[in-house]
Formats: structure tokens, C-alpha cells, sequence
């Protein structure tokens, strides 16, 4: 069967299923094979919850002219992502980066969504099962699509833009994440930049922050769209931007206030306000959006406990992220401040390094108090009377039951193993 015939029975389907767990009635069923599992197991499991078909990629388990039989389970869903894209020729806006990638996108959408419909990755499905799942949510009514790019190695995002075809880009930054995927810092640049060099070898559009160099240097032979604060070549010029801790941005023609925390979620904030203007939505349309956006899941939510305010940053951490959040952090008038860091992971061989210039960094200064968690962080263990360092969050949760923290305000930042959120159970 070839992929337009698979097509065309696609289209006979509500939605696309990769997990019998959630599958939906009248779906397509794609069996892929994880590190522990077989999925051609499941095919059966699937037509009886409700899948209209079953794509597998193992005859053993061919049931009936429900099953689609295949050389490859994942890469079918892949090349029908593709075609289904190129079927449905709608503008497709895709970003990547090393930080900010999630909320940008969420940004863009609710900003876009003012005058379009729209969809976009849901959550974090960034990845080669993710990004072709996202195109395949896309129906005829769907007017922009947008489609949010991870990678932790080169050749990914190159691959990921060859799947969505994207008629618009944009990088958030360049930042210390993944490090021991992409083998450095060097290797990051290389890799996010994959995206820049599709978008230039297909004459596309790519957004484009001036405040960063390395932006500005790998898009300048693309055409782009640019913002930037106080630059006259500016598409859309910033005129201020102040966090204290809620990002307030000043334009030429209106203000934001928004609801996200730190001076770090601004070139978000700034990205979504270009690509809104370059897409016409109305400037009360895209103030309106981005006002109206509250994080959740663990992003840059401000919490209340008790007489503490909280900023949980707990979803992920790299060393650019954690110095940016570190710094906007300190900067904060209030005079009681608590620092609660836990260990970042997937930093190769630059782990120890990175870690202790966090360490480094904390020590330097005596505006906030310090809690370091994990054995990377441990590793680096001082003696100072304003930091703290703990092997474990077992260790650190035991320190929390016999204190008591009043009238902070308190930043909590880890990578997603850390699942620092678990200390909201003890403040």
C-alpha cells in the first residue's frame, strides 16, 4: 500500500494513536516499537478500544482489512506527516532553541489564534514522533500551524524541518543544553542552525531577535523579520523592558504586561509580538493575548504558600537557563530571597565545569540565600554561610522538616529529573 492510500484512510479517521492507553474511537492505530516493548502486540488491543486501523509492521499480527501492513511502523507515520503536510498546504511556523521553546510557541499561538485558526504542538511532543504528530492533528480547518523542533544531536532538526517543510522559523537562542548530545556549545550553534539553513535553501522567512548576535550572523542571507530594542532597522522596535518579577514591554504603538516572570521570558514574549505584527493580527488583538497567557506545568509559575511567593521553574535547567533565571532573580527588590537549585542533566563531559560555575556564581553574591541539590552540585560543596548544598532531595527534604520559611520569595530551578516541585510539599 503507498502512502496516498494510506492517506486516504487516514482521512476516514478522527485522529492519530501511538498508545493503546489513549487511544480515541475511529483513529488510526500506528504500532512502533519502543526499547522494551513490541507495539505490533497491541494492534489487536487497538481495534477492539475503537481504532479504525492499525498500521503495523510485523505480519505476525496482521488481524484484517483493518490492518495496513508496512516495512516500517515510525517511518510511515513520518512520511505521511509529510504528505498530510503538503496535502493540506497550509503556512507551517516552526521554532526551536535551547531554551523558551515551549512558551514561545504557546505565545505564538494564543497571539496568532486572535485571528486565525490555529494549531500547534501540544505540550512538548517536539521530537521525531512528536513533530509529525502535531502535523497530522492539522485538518482543512486549520489556517497557521504551528510546530515547536527538540533535538539533542545534530542532523535533527534538519531532519524535523524535511518532515514539516516549515514556511516561516524561528530559533529562540543558542544556549549550553544538550551539551553532551551535540558535543558542545559549537555543536548547538550547528545543529538549531539546521533550521536556518532549510529555511535559506527554500526561500523561506525567519524571525529574528537583533539583540542576538549569532542569530543576526547565521540568518543574514535569508529573509527575515526582525525585532529589537531601540534599533532603527528593526521591524518591530522595543522600547523598554522591565521584570520585577512580571515582564512589562514597552513598543512603539503599546504595552504588555504579562503574566511571565523574569527578564529571561521577554525575547519570548518579543517573538510572538513580531510574528503577530508580521501576520497583521491587530496590536489590541496581540496585547489582549499575551496579557491573557498564564504558565502552568511547572514554568515560571509565581505560587502563593503560605506567606511565601514562589517562582516554579521546575520543568527544566540548563546552564543558560539557570544563569539567566539566577541573575533576573537577584535583581528582584524584595529583601528576602531564597534560592532552591537542583542539578542539570544531559551535560556530557561539561557537567562538572558547568556546575561549578553555577556554584561560582551563587557564592559570589549575598542578596539571596542558597539551596544546592544533587550529587553534581554536591560535587562542588563549600563552605559559605549564605549556601547550602545537599547530596539528594531526600537529604534536603529531611533539612525542610525542621524549618520554617516566612514572608520569601523563593525561586525553584532543576532539570526535570530533579522534580524540585516536590518541595512545595514542605514550605
Amino acid at each position: 500500500m503507498n502512502i496516498q492510500d494510506i492517506h486516504n484512510l487516514f482521512l476516514q479517521c478522527k485522529s492519530v494513536s501511538i498508545d493503546t492507553r489513549k487511544i480515541e474511537t475511529n483513529s488510526m492505530f500506528f504500532a512502533i516499537k519502543g526499547e522494551n516493548f513490541d507495539a505490533n502486540t497491541f494492534a489487536k488491543q487497538a481495534l477492539d478500544l475503537g481504532a479504525l486501523f492499525v498500521v503495523i509492521d510485523n505480519a505476525s499480527y496482521f488481524i484484517d482489512e483493518r490492518t495496513v501492513l508496512v516495512e516500517n511502523s515510525l517511518e510511515t507515520l513520518q512520511e505521511l506527516a509529510s504528505f498530510h503536510r503538503t496535502y493540506l498546504n497550509l503556512p507551517v511556523v516552526a521554532l526551536t532553541g535551547s531554551n523558551g521553546k515551549t512558551t514561545t510557541k504557546e505565545l505564538i499561538n494564543v497571539v496568532l489564534s486572535k485571528k486565525f485558526k490555529t494549531k500547534a504542538t501540544i505540550g512538548n511532543l517536539n521530537n521525531h514522533i512528536g513533530v509529525p504528530l502535531t502535523l497530522l492533528s492539522f485538518t482543512k480547518d486549520t489556517q497557521i500551524g504551528i510546530v515547536e523542533m527538540g533535538a539533542n544531536h545534530k542532523k535533527e532538526i534538519e531532519f524535523l524541518c524535511e518532515i514539516a517543510q516549515p514556511d516561516y522559523g524561528y530559533i529562540t537562542n543558542f544556549g549550553k543544553a544538550h551539551l553532551e548530545g551535540f558535543g558542545g556549545v559549537e555543536g548547538v550553534i550547528q545543529g538549531k542552525s539546521e533550521m536556518y539553513k532549510y529555511l535559506a535553501e527554500h526561500d523561506k522567512t525567519v524571525f529574528v531577535n537583533l539583540e542576538d548576535p549569532i542569530q543576526v550572523e547565521k540568518s543574514k542571507e535569508i529573509k527575515r523579520f526582525t525585532f529589537g530594542i531601540k534599533k532603527n532597522e528593526a521591524n518591530v522596535r522595543i522600547n523598554t523592558i522591565e521584570a520585577n518579577p512580571f515582564v512589562v514591554i514597552e513598543y512603539e504603538e503599546f504595552v504588555v504586561n504579562s503574566n511571565l516572570i523574569g527578564l529571561y521570558n521577554a525575547n519570548n514574549i518579543n517573538a510572538a509580538v513580531a510574528i503577530g505584527i508580521y501576520f497583521n493580527v491587530g496590536n489590541n488583538d496581540i496585547k489582549a493575548a499575551i496579557e491573557s497567557y498564564t504558565p502552568d506545568n511547572n514554568r515560571s509559575q509565581l505560587l502563593k504558600k503560605g506567606t511565601n511567593q514562589i517562582i516554579l521553574d521546575a520543568y527544566n535547567a540548563n546552564p543558560s537557563s539557570m544563569a539567566v533565571a539566577i541573575a533576573n532573580f537577584i535583581q528582584l527588590d524584595n529583601s528576602k530571597k531564597i534560592m532552591i537549585l537542583g542539578d542539570m542533566f544531559e551535560l556530557g563531559n561539561e557537567s562538572s565545569q558547568e556546575h561549578k560555575i553555577i556554584v561560582d556564581s551563587v557564592i559570589g553574591q549575598n542578596q539571596s540565600v542558597c539551596y544546592l541539590i544533587g550529587k553534581d552540585f554536591y560535587a562542588h560543596r563549600i563552605s559559605n554561610e549564605n549556601v547550602f548544598f545537599f547530596e539528594t532531595f531526600d537529604a534536603f527534604a529531611d533539612y525542610l522538616k525542621t524549618i520554617k520559611f516566612n514572608d520569601n520569595t523563593i525561586l525553584i530551578k532543576g532539570s526535570r529529573g530533579m522534580a524540585l516541585e516536590r518541595t512545595l510539599e514542605y514550605i
